[in-house]
């Protein structure tokens, strides 16, 4: 019995031990860079009700805190300014944990989409990337990584990459993002001061994702998403099902009961499975439609679990056997293969209806002939590719979309809260940010939510001027002189909006994209521009230019429009160019044309056409691909404008 207590007291202390472990945020490793002259705080777990101190190198008095009953700590530590010295932090609740070789610098956060995403080599391969590669030994340099997650609730960790924060080398800077790299390598060239980045960004991904519900509930056309994420309590699978309540209420067959084993469906159109029902008299038609068929059973079956299978329906359904879902399926790329159930199936006829959901494209049971049947076991099939009724029901248009949330990226604040809000307590100096393209179509919308969500992020991270520096749109898709209807170009122009916000800066992209790669190769260049913001706005660099002038007015004298730039703080005056591409001019008949442009002086330039004698507007780069050249001497390019609002 002694022998007994005795190694139930060992086990117990290893338990205490082991719950005793000092434990830190996820993003405090080894080779981290801490923001100088700031305040650090930070949470973590220790032994419950003990004594935590943390000893800096670089300070002369350690902090200490007591951990309460659950065993969770908070500290603050003051930072000073920053220093090439490798530094120590060690915490103890009588146990110590030190990391080591930290520095004291500058910590900036880049987010976004896949153009912020898009790594050294892996899928982006930048220009010269072998040798970037080979010379990326910057031990000044810290990159750190976080792992791709989403959650509707905020989370208080990150999952990092690579093992958390490490040293700039040709090992880590591979699968880095190129931007985020560039920018970190021209500012350490310039400011001489340890730099640590922070690769925080999902390709493909909308703006909405990145925003905090709080903020997301007050822009207009998020209301009915918001509300509908706190009606399910935050709980994904409520959501979905919310979801398909509204679209149910909204289905004119559901609301009429088309899948009722009773409904006489003789006088609907047919069509033969497989095939898509653009071929059965619903032509263009994006929307939910009924497709049923009568079954009869042998009594050998009556009574017994069967087993159903419509291989891939174009996009979602959910199937009906006599009355009741017996399954559903939200994607084409998902075999729809269910149980019926045995208390379902009868003897003779039974009634198959199937929902579908199709939301572009073709629709209807586009699967396999051999994979669309009903079958008792293996040696007992039905197939049921044969005819079917069909009957439409809904238009797209006159539904309500249908929220999928689980690992979904783009739903709204799922990556704020996943990615994002475990920051918030981490110094950093500034954010740049790259995003818009999954935004395009939306202009109007992203402007608020733009401007929305870098306010938010300032709030959060208690950091009321924090500078937030991004990317504009580049040029992209096929090259066009004149397309005043482009929704990438009012894309851009809703994002340029965004700089009557303090502390913000914007690097024009216009020149440096590929009409057949979304993802321009020229990243070095862009770090480049992006870093000259920082470079003049925060760091105090004066002398370096960020900007091109930027449109002030249109001043039209007989038929030329004289379009005169401002010179900000940072500019510079523009190339002399007498023959300008780019610029399009309308009269008063609304209509566009390719116009001539030349500069005159360094702030102005005059735009004529031959077929504009009273021009009333001038718009230029307005197209997704334009021929864009109006720049400075730093290769500094102005930015797509209009002079009207039409």
């Amino acid at each position: 019995m002694k022998r007994y207590y005795s190694l139930l007291a060992i086990a117990c202390f290893a338990l205490t031990a082991a719950q005793a472990r000092i434990t830190l945020p996820t993003h405090f490793t080894d080779n981290m860079v801490v923001q100088q002259q700031s305040t650090l705080k930070i949470k973590g777990t220790a032994t419950p009700r003990s004594t935590v101190t943390l000893s800096a190198s670089w300070a002369k008095a350690k902090v200490t805190t007591t951990a309460d009953g659950q065993g969770h700590w908070t500290l603050l530590l003051e930072t000073p300014k920053a220093s090439r010295k490798a530094q120590t932090m060690t915490f103890s609740d009588g146990e110590e944990l030190t990391l080591s070789n930290v520095l004291v610098g500058e910590v900036w956060l880049g987010s976004g989409q896949s153009n912020m995403e898009m790594p050294v080599v892996g899928w982006g391969k930048v220009l010269n990337y072998e040798e970037e590669v080979r010379n990326a030994n910057y031990p000044m340099i810290r990159l750190m990584q976080v792992k791709k997650a989403t959650s509707l609730r905020p989370q208080e960790q990150v999952t990092l990459n690579m093992g958390g924060w490490q040293e700039c080398s040709p090992e880590y800077i591979p699968n880095f993002s190129a931007l985020c790299y560039f920018y970190a390598l021209r500012l350490w060239e310039e400011l001489g001061v340890p730099i640590g980045v922070i690769d925080d960004d999902w390709g493909g991904t909308v703006a909405q994702a990145w925003t905090s519900g709080e903020a997301l509930a007050g822009v207009q056309g998020f209301e009915d998403q918001m509300a509908l994420i706190r009606e399910a309590g935050f709980d994904e699978e409520r959501i979905e099902q919310l979801g398909r309540d509204a679209v149910n209420r909204k289905d004119n067959g559901t609301v009429a009961g088309w899948q009722s084993a009773a409904l006489d469906d003789a006088s609907w159109p047919t069509m033969q499975v497989p095939g898509a029902w653009e071929a059965a008299g619903l032509k263009d038609f994006d929307g939910i439609a009924w497709m049923r068929r009568t079954i009869d059973i042998p009594a050998s079956w009556a009574g017994k679990d069967l087993t159903l299978s419509l291989s891939n329906v174009d996009d979602q359904n959910i199937s009906y056997w006599n009355g009741e879902e017996v399954g559903s399926t939200g994607s084409i790329t998902t075999k729809s293969r269910y149980v019926i159930p045995g208390r379902l199936v009868k003897e003779g006829r039974n009634l198959l209806a199937v929902r579908i959901l199709d939301t572009g494209g073709a629709g209807g049971l586009n699967g396999g002939k051999e994979e669309i049947y009903v079958q008792l076991d293996d040696q007992h099939r039905i197939s049921l590719a044969d005819t079917w009724h069909i009957k439409a029901s809904t238009v797209l248009q006159q539904l309500p979309s249908l929220p999928t949330v689980k690992g979904n990226p783009n739903f709204p604040t799922a990556l704020y809260n996943a990615m994002i809000h475990p920051l918030l307590d981490f110094p950093i100096r500034g954010v740049i940010w790259y995003q818009g393209c999954s935004n395009v179509g939306a202009d109007r919308q992203y402007e608020s939510l733009f401007q929305t969500m870098i306010q938010d992020w300032r709030h959060r991270f208690s950091q009321p001027e924090m500078p937030f520096y991004f990317v504009q749109l580049a040029n992209y898709l096929a090259p066009s002189d004149c397309q005043p209807e482009s929704k990438w170009a009012l894309l851009r122009e809703s994002q340029a909006h965004a700089l009557c916000l303090e502390n913000t800066g914007m690097a024009v992209n216009i020149d440096l994209g590929d009409p057949r790669d979304i993802h321009p190769k020229t990243k070095r260049e862009l770090g480049r521009r992006l870093a000259a913001v920082a470079l003049h706005n925060t760091y105090g660099k004066k002398k370096t230019a960020f900007t091109a002038p930027v449109f002030d007015r249109m001043t039209v004298k007989g038929s030329e429009a004289h379009i005169a730039f401002s010179l900000p703080e940072g500019s510079e005056p523009l190339v002399q160019d007498d023959n300008l591409p780019g610029f399009i001019m309308a009269g008063p008949d609304g209509k566009w044309h390719v116009a001539k442009a030349r500069t005159n002086g360094g702030a102005e330039v005059v735009v004529t056409c031959p077929d504009v004698t009273f021009p009333v507007a001038v718009r230029y780069g307005w197209a997704d691909n334009p021929t864009c050249t109006l720049r400075t001497k730093s290769d500094l390019h102005v930015a797509p404008f209009r002079t009207d609002k039409w």
